[in-house]
């Protein structure tokens, strides 16, 4: 009987890759959906106004533009957890986490090419982790697809509400409520 490295037998462990890709999905997916969230708040003009004074490279990017990077960028998050959660079409997760790197490799473009530097290194590491999430679920440790059960529509449901309460909620307050 074959045992995962650093278990021991009969148990099992989040030591794994596969507890270790999940690990980044969730993070990843959380990270990218309140990033994205914050961006697509960006629709309001008065908030798209203020926005540069925060983020410098806003001024640079049309509004249309921003607001469609950060609704990728949800949607992504929201994909790197739920398909392999719920195990309906899981095959979207990698496919999550590949436009999700793709969209780190340009912006570290699109930094290199404005001169911000510092702010390559994020989109790096950002990238290079979906990138990671991508590979995994595509060859690694794929998630086979499932009947639809209570259970995991359930999971899906408590997902989108700690997404909405840990991630969309604070991201909201903090972008409409000035403090003085």
């Amino acid at each position: 009987m074959a045992t995962n490295v650093g278990t021991l037998p009969g148990r099992t462990s989040w030591c794994t890759l596969n507890g270790g890709l999940w690990a980044l999905q969730v993070l990843w997916g959380f990270f990218f959906a309140g990033s994205g969230f914050g961006k697509v708040l960006l629709l309001d003009g008065t908030l798209y106004a203020a926005a540069p004074q925060a983020v410098a490279w806003y001024a640079a990017v049309p509004q249309p533009l921003i607001v469609f990077i950060g609704v990728c960028e949800v949607l992504g998050g929201v994909g790197l957890i739920l398909p392999a959660l719920t195990r309906v079409a899981p095959r979207l997760t990698p496919l999550a986490g590949a436009g999700l790197a793709l969209t780190m490799l340009l912006a570290a473009g699109f930094h290199l090419v404005r001169g911000e530097h510092a702010l390559v290194p994020a989109n790096v590491v950002l990238g290079a982790v979906a990138a990671f999430v991508a590979a995994g679920r595509w060859r690694l440790r794929p998630v086979a697809a499932a009947p639809v059960t209570a259970a995991r529509v359930l999971g899906s449901v408590a997902v989108l509400v700690a997404m909405a309460v840990l991630v969309f909620a604070p991201t909201w307050y903090t972008m409409t409520h000035t403090y003085g």
